[in-house]
């Protein structure tokens, strides 16, 4: 009894160490069992987020709202007609959830890296473009929506935040959730808030690829949707903000995926629901709960390592024409290919391996 007790308190308190010295003291379990259990139910709580938290919340508070605890219901809907526009004026970030011991076992399933290539100054704002997008964009979210990976300490100064869909934030609670660990829309109003009303110091991270990006991504193969994504360049040179490439070596390789061929009736499913809802269904798995050799919703423990660039230092133009949009978004492809080739043989893929940019 008195173990698990100090097991309890140590998830009320976010401290790994008190879970696992606490459940140390069973003889039956090792330490690297234990671990990986703690792992393998991090992940799990952000997959079960990722896909169905909305939702549930969603069809959950309705069903408060028919029973006799209606007052509850009732209360934080007021609430959140109350609190509607905060995401899009730079959200809610807490530190503290941004600290859970949840996200370091969650860095560490995979594992998850980040690599700094440069210095970034507190005195400018950044707008980061990650690549690839993945199925769930999970490098994006342990490296700049948690701090299980030191972001805070390898970028001193600079607040990231990482930009999903606004439809998320019409979800209640889960918009909640997100907007602890700095997550906001990604929309003009939010981004033109954090960028110009928000100091200095912002870093907004776009998966440029989005939805339509997800439909190609499985493992060996690395490409992104880019070359006609401009409107994160646009944004840069409103703002003033410089530009900063970002690529997840390992982030197409933690999900399988059945890839429909152009002009099948499965890729016009995908891109009907891309088009009206702005995201695309894709068909995919990973591991089982309970064996890595049984398919399931938990992703595939690859490494992933996310490597921040250079900066491209970007003008401050109000009404940038589109020549000045097109100079700058072929300077940032050139820094994309050229930060992946500088660093994909050091992360296991082969010197012949090209990044494709569609």
């Amino acid at each position: 009894m008195k173990t698990i007790i100090a097991a309890y308190s140590g998830v009320l308190r976010g401290t790994g160490s008190s879970i696992l010295s606490a459940l140390q003291d069973l003889s039956w379990l090792s330490k690297s069992k234990v671990e990986k259990q703690l792992q393998i139910i991090s992940v799990l709580q952000w997959v079960l987020t990722f896909l169905i938290m909305g939702v549930a919340c969603t069809v959950t508070l309705m069903y408060i709202l028919c029973t006799d605890c209606w007052v509850i219901a009732a209360v934080y809907l007021a609430w959140l007609v109350f609190d509607w526009n905060t995401p899009k004026k730079g959200g809610r970030r807490s530190q503290w959830v941004r600290n859970w011991a949840i996200w370091r076992y969650f860095r560490d399933y995979f594992p998850i890296r980040l690599v700094k290539t440069h210095n970034l100054l507190t005195s400018r704002n950044y707008i980061f473009g990650y690549h690839p997008h993945g199925i769930m964009g999970l490098g994006a979210f342990c490296n700049f929506s948690t701090e299980a990976t030191g972001v805070g300490q390898k970028f001193p100064g600079i607040r990231p935040y990482l930009a999903t869909l606004a439809g998320n934030f019409r979800m209640p609670i889960l918009r909640d959730y997100l907007m602890s660990g700095g997550i906001c829309p990604v929309n003009r109003d939010s981004i033109d808030y954090i960028l110009s009303k928000n100091g200095r110091g912002n870093a907004i991270v776009i998966v440029v690829g989005g939805a339509a990006e997800s439909l190609n991504c499985t493992p060996g193969k690395n490409s992104v949707t880019l070359k006609n994504r401009k409107g994160f360049v646009k944004l840069a040179l409103r703002h003033g903000a410089d530009l900063v490439p970002v690529y997840s070596f390992g982030e197409n390789e933690v999900f399988k995926q059945v890839i429909f061929e152009e002009g099948s009736w499965g890729r016009w499913v995908q891109k009907t629901f891309q088009k009206h809802i702005g995201f695309a269904p894709c068909i995919f798995h990973g591991r089982g709960l309970f064996s890595s050799n049984t398919w399931g919703l938990l992703p595939y423990s690859k490494p992933i390592t996310t490597v921040v660039g250079e900066p491209i230092t970007v003008p401050k133009i109000d009404h940038p024409s589109q020549r000045e949009i097109d100079l700058y978004h072929n300077m940032y492809v050139s820094s994309l290919i050229k930060l992946f080739d500088k660093y994909k043989t050091k992360f296991g893929l082969p010197e012949t391996e090209v990044l494709d940019v569609n």
